[in-house]
């Protein structure tokens, strides 16, 4: 269904609630919580990574959360940027208009944008160019696309939630490598400029990460000679400390979380099946009226 299909099946179901019977009532739609990233958030463009095996966190949310009172729509996409996915028709430009007022929308960037926008926080722009040198776009910084999310949401009277990238599987020495320099630390400056909430992600599982070791979280959370992208083990682990991270904010949001979730031991999905299509697919349902 299209973002005009749901504005009009709305439009008439309430149409009728009103010349049919005062004691006619439309049910409210229950808010929806969007997720938006790169692949370490929904993996693959079709399969969801079950192909490769590699999966994203924002796969297991849907067992966190009571889905009979909120929609959980994993948007993400594998393969972008804050850039990319803000200026695709077919990425950002599809899950706006379906944000609602009390709606919520997780975002986490990072791992794809040191080619994708400018380093830093700064309001600087650059040019994008094409293998001839010809400018093509104008590029931001990593922490004005951040901003920009943060706007928009608002602007539709939705909650922004701001979640810093997952470290990838590189150490040095008996520490895995942190992004508290870069992205991890360009993520909660924009936050904090726009005064939204933030979830530390990328420490919190570089703390976790640190104490297992490198032996294990390698054996136990990556496919083999996979740095970036996790297995299914991995992806819950990061999705439990997701939630843990939103246990920790003060948002009407934790009161859609399930007391006692039960999380998979393994892949919820396998070839050849296929996974969640994307933005142009992922839309809540619309419910119909109640009498």
């Amino acid at each position: 269904m299209t973002s005009f299909d749901r504005r009009h099946v709305l439009s008439l179901t309430a149409a009728f609630a009103v010349s049919a019977t005062p004691a006619l009532a439309v049910s409210k739609d229950k808010p929806a919580l969007f997720l938006i990233g790169d692949s370490t958030v929904r993996n693959g463009r079709e399969d969801n990574g079950a192909t490769a095996g590699q999966f994203g966190w924002g796969r297991m949310m849907k067992y966190y959360f009571d889905t009979s009172r909120l929609h959980v729509v994993n948007d993400a996409m594998g393969g972008t940027s804050s850039r990319s996915y803000q200026t695709s028709p077919d990425l950002w430009a599809k899950v706006v208009p379906m944000i609602r007022p009390g709606d919520y929308v997780m975002m986490a960037f990072g791992h794809n944008d040191s080619k994708g926008s400018l380093k830093g926080n700064g309001d600087e722009t650059g040019t994008l160019t094409d293998k001839n040198g010809k400018v093509v776009e104008g590029v931001h910084s990593f922490g004005w696309y951040m901003r920009e999310y943060i706007r928009q949401v608002r602007a539709k009277g939705a909650t922004p939630i701001v979640i810093s990238l997952i470290p990838r599987n590189r150490w040095t020495g008996d520490k895995v490598n942190r992004n508290a320099t870069d992205y991890a630390l360009w993520a909660q400056q924009a936050a904090e400029q726009e005064k939204a909430l933030f979830i530390p992600l990328n420490g919190m599982i570089a703390d976790r990460y640190d104490v297992l070791g490198q032996v294990k979280v390698t054996a136990d959370f990556f496919p083999p000679k996979e740095e970036v992208h996790p297995n299914w083990a991995g992806a819950a682990f990061n999705a439990a400390l997701v939630v843990e991270g939103l246990k920790r904010l003060n948002t009407p949001l934790k009161k859609y979380l399930i007391k006692a979730p039960k999380v998979p031991a393994t892949p919820d999905i396998l070839p050849p099946a296929l996974g969640e299509p994307g933005p142009s697919g992922m839309r809540p349902e619309v419910r119909t009226p109640v009498y």
